[in-house]
């Protein structure tokens, strides 16, 4: 059997994995609760317990495993395998590397959650191996990745690519972090909500405030289907969504200088009526030079993208390999 990988993502609500080969195939994949009682205190265990009885019950030998791959929710640094901070889950200061390598006797690798779904999606998806890539995930917030000259951007204490957090609106919204105006508080799936309800309060005719009168709530998704139906409110916040995405790109591929933007998470199921919209706006703020060599996609494996993204890290660290 070739070599094989663990790709572990964990989330608030449940923990991917998947038995990856070094091709990048997928060879089993299932998902767990995450158990978030007593600080996330069981999360380890019930992780390995869970690898090791699939691994069984699929009669993989322990030797062909060359290592484990994870991602994690929060503020990471990955060179220590340690999770400093994950609001969601109750880790604080956890050395989550160290612990899942007592357990499995593997060699195992901590990113960032959304650092390791830019580099599933690089190496499998939409990607195709670019050296240099930004990638944004607009969700219920908004995450973001770099690959800079074929690594993952970190940054002195992991922070960096955090594109939710870029500013655009000084005076604008209270963002969770505790400032105002960061691109998540507009762009993200919560933020285009608010911005809806916002606009029914200022101007109570039209089809927007007739979707909330029959559903009492709105979805990002609405907006975008009622932008597409004539709804002057909807493509009023459908263009200043897409403006500010697409100028907070451009100003960070001026120091990126990336082949690629991948575009992921819910809100990216609009598809090319959001990808038009922040096209239009990245060529409109961009240097032309950087426009010139940089393409803006949909990324393409959804919730894959992260166990795909931890084996690659796996094989990246031990292997020494970029794209």
């Amino acid at each position: 059997m070739k070599e094989l990988m663990i790709g572990v993502d964990i989330g608030g609500t449940t923990v991917k994995l998947g038995f990856i080969n070094v091709d990048g195939e997928i060879i089993d994949k299932w998902e767990i609760p995450t158990n978030t009682k007593n600080q996330g205190v069981s999360i380890v265990q019930d992780i390995w317990d869970s690898i090791d009885q699939k691994r069984i019950h699929l009669n993989i030998n322990q030797d062909n495993v060359i290592g484990i791959g994870i991602g994690a929710p929060g503020f990471i640094d990955a060179k220590k395998g340690i999770v400093h901070e994950a609001v969601n889950i109750g880790w604080k200061d956890f050395h989550l590397a160290e612990e899942l390598n007592k357990k499995s006797g593997l060699p195992v690798f901590l990113e960032n959650d959304a650092n390791i779904a830019v580099l599933g999606e690089n190496w499998k998806g939409a990607g195709n191996l670019a050296r240099n890539v930004i990638a944004v995930t607009l969700g219920t917030g908004v995450g973001g990745g770099i690959i800079a000259n074929g690594r993952i951007l970190n940054g002195e204490n992991g922070t960096a690519g955090e594109i939710g957090h870029i500013i655009v609106e000084p005076n604008g919204y209270l963002c969770n972090c505790g400032r105002r105006g960061c691109m998540e508080t507009v762009t993200s799936a919560t933020g285009i909500v608010r911005q809806g309800m916002d606009a029914i309060e200022k101007e109570p005719k039209s089809l927007l405030n007739d979707r909330y009168n029959e559903n009492g709530f709105i979805t990002s998704k609405d907006i975008f289907q009622l932008a597409k139906q004539g709804d002057k409110i909807c493509i009023k916040i459908v263009n200043r969504t897409t403006d500010i995405i697409g100028f907070t790109i451009a100003n960070m591929a001026t120091i990126i200088n990336p082949s690629k933007v991948l575009v992921g998470g819910g809100v990216s199921k609009a598809g090319s009526q959001l990808i038009s919209g922040i096209n239009e706006a990245f060529v409109k703020y961009a240097l032309p030079r950087i426009s010139d060599v940089c393409e803006i996609k949909i990324a393409q494996l959804g919730n894959d993208a992260g166990i795909i993204g931890a084996a690659y890290l796996v094989n990246q660290k031990l292997k020494n390999i970029t794209f």
